[in-house]
C-alpha cells in the first residue's frame, strides 16, 4: 500500500495529477492503461496497457502525445509508429463479443485492461508501484496497487500512450472486419453508433459481430 503521504484522487487537476505521477515515478515503474470501443454497437472492446521511460515520454511529448480521442486517426498512427520504433513496453488484449455479452460491457473492458496489464509485467519483467486506470472502476483481480483517475487518458502520458495503442489496434481491425461485412462499413464507422450504421441495422439487421444487447432498441 503507499504510504499515508500519498494521497491519491480520481479527481485531479492537470498539475495535481503530474505531481503526483512525479511521486509514483520516484518509487519505481508506474504502467498506464486504458481501452477503446466501449460505445460500439459491433466489435470487440480492446484495451492496452503501456510502460514507459522517462526518455521515451519525452520523445512523444515531442510528437504531441494526448488522448487518442483528441487526435486524427493519422496521428495516432504516427504516435503508434513512433512509440515501436523507440521500443515502447505494450501489451494489448480484446475482450470478445461472447464476453461483452455474458458479462456487460464494463466488465469485459476491466477484464482486458486486467489481461494487458498483467501480460506487460510478465512479458517484461515489471512489478510496478502503480497502475494507473482511466475511469473509476478498478479493475479486479489485479495484484498490484491500482490509481483510478477520471481523464487519465489526457491528464498522464503513459495513459495516453495506452489509449493510442487501444484505438489504433481496434481500428485496424475494424478495417478488416469491413472486407468480411461490407454493408455495414466499418472501416468507417469502426462500429460506432452513428446515424449511418444505425440506419444499415434497420435495414438489414446485425451481423454476427453486433453486440445484440447494444442494438435491441434500434431492432
Amino acid at each position: 500500500m503507499f504510504k499515508n503521504d500519498l494521497i491519491l484522487s480520481s479527481r485531479s487537476e492537470p498539475d495535481e495529477a503530474i505531481e503526483q505521477l512525479n511521486n509514483l515515478s520516484e518509487r519505481g515503474a508506474v504502467i498506464g492503461t486504458d481501452e477503446a470501443g466501449r460505445g460500439a454497437l459491433a466489435g470487440p472492446v480492446v484495451a492496452a496497457a503501456v510502460y514507459l521511460t522517462p526518455e521515451q515520454e519525452k520523445i512523444l511529448t515531442r510528437y504531441k502525445l494526448r488522448d487518442s480521442k483528441r487526435l486524427t486517426p493519422k496521428g495516432r498512427e504516427n504516435l503508434f509508429a513512433v512509440m515501436n520504433e523507440i521500443g515502447v513496453y505494450w501489451r494489448a488484449s480484446m475482450g470478445s463479443i461472447t464476453r461483452i455479452e455474458r458479462d456487460n460491457i464494463l466488465q469485459a473492458s476491466l477484464w482486458a485492461m486486467g489481461q494487458s496489464v498483467k501480460k506487460l509485467a510478465k512479458n517484461f519483467n515489471i512489478c510496478p508501484v502503480c497502475v494507473i486506470v482511466d475511469g473509476t472502476e478498478r479493475i479486479p483481480d489485479l495484484n498490484f496497487q491500482q490509481w483510478n483517475l477520471i481523464r487519465a487518458d489526457n491528464l498522464i502520458p503513459v495513459v495516453s500512450a495506452a489509449s493510442i495503442v487501444a484505438k489504433v489496434i481496434r481500428d485496424r481491425l475494424m478495417i478488416r472486419l469491413d472486407s468480411k461485412f461490407p454493408a455495414y462499413k466499418f472501416a468507417k464507422n469502426k462500429g460506432y453508433p452513428t446515424q449511418a450504421h444505425r440506419n444499415i441495422i434497420k435495414l438489414i439487421g446485425l451481423s454476427s459481430i453486433h453486440r445484440e444487447s447494444f442494438c435491441r432498441k434500434l431492432l
